[in-house]
C-alpha cells in the first residue's frame, strides 16, 4: 500500500523523515527517488534525527557515502547515507562500498538508488519525492516493497 503526503516546507519534509524513522531498524534499506531539489537530503536529515544519529547530515555527493554513528541514547540506530548518482550504474563501485555489510548494523538510505540497490535487502522502503513545477511544494509517496 502506497502512502502519500504533500510537503509544503523543508520542515515538513524533515518531519516526514522523523516519522518514517519510527518504522526503521538496523538492516533496513531506504531508497529515495526524485529529481534534483526534490528534498532527498532533507528527508534523510529527518530520518537521521528520528534514528538518533550523531553529526550533521549533508549530501554525500562527492564522497558517495557517509556513515553516521548511533547516538548515546537507548534505541539509537546508525545510518549510512549514500548518493548513488555519481556511481552511474557502476555495480563494481557499488559493491566496493560494502553496503550489504553496513545493513548488519545500520539503516542504509540511498539517494538515486532506484534500479541499483534493491538486491541488497529482502525488502526496502521506496520513497518517491516530486517537486511541483515553479513551486516549493513537494509530494512524497512511500511504500515497503519485497524483493522479487
Amino acid at each position: 500500500m502506497t502512502d502519500h503526503r504533500m510537503l509544503t516546507t523543508v520542515d515538513d519534509t524533515e518531519a516526514l523523515g522523523r516519522e518514517l524513522a519510527g518504522q526503521l531498524q538496523a538492516g533496513d534499506l531506504v531508497i529515495l527517488d526524485g529529481p534534483l531539489g526534490a528534498g532527498k537530503t532533507a528527508l534523510t536529515r529527518g530520518i537521521a534525527a528520528g534514528l538518533g544519529v550523531e553529526g550533521r547530515v549533508s549530501s554525500p555527493t562527492f564522497i558517495i557515502a557517509r556513515q553516521h554513528r548511533a547516538g548515546a541514547h537507548p534505541g539509537a540506530v546508525a545510518l549510512v547515507h549514500v548518493d548513488a548518482y555519481r556511481l552511474g550504474g557502476d555495480l563494481d563501485e557499488l559493491d566496493a562500498l560494502d553496503l550489504d555489510t553496513d545493513l548488519d548494523h545500520a539503516v542504509v538510505v540511498v539517494e538515486w538508488g532506484l534500479g541499483v540497490v534493491e538486491h541488497l535487502a529482502d525488502r526496502h522502503l521506496r520513497v518517491q519525492l516530486r517537486r511541483e513545477p515553479e513551486s516549493d511544494v513537494r509530494t512524497a509517496e512511500w511504500e515497503w516493497i519485497a524483493a522479487n
